[in-house]
């Protein structure tokens, strides 16, 4: 298994953001807090400057949770399926 440098973390736009806003805080998420929490999340993405480097990363490593270059984890899975 390949390991990705993720030197691009330094650039990110999320780097200072509550990680709880990448990642559910449990599995009883209401669907609607669900929403907008990856909408926010989503907001701080598209103005990232390294938001491809950090979907590559994501995707090579297969992640299961959060938000990453601006998608989730249903997302992801279906760029993977293409």
């Amino acid at each position: 298994m390949a390991i990705t440098p993720l030197d691009w973390t330094d650039a990110a736009a999320c780097r200072n953001c509550e990680g709880a806003l990448f990642y559910p805080a449990d599995s009883a998420e209401r669907k609607e807090d669900r929403l907008e929490r990856e909408l926010v999340a989503k907001r701080i993405c598209a103005s990232c400057g390294v938001r491809e480097e950090c979907l590559e990363a994501a995707l090579a490593r297969h992640e299961s949770y959060g938000i990453w270059g601006g998608l989730n984890e249903i997302e992801r899975r279906g760029l993977l399926r293409t």
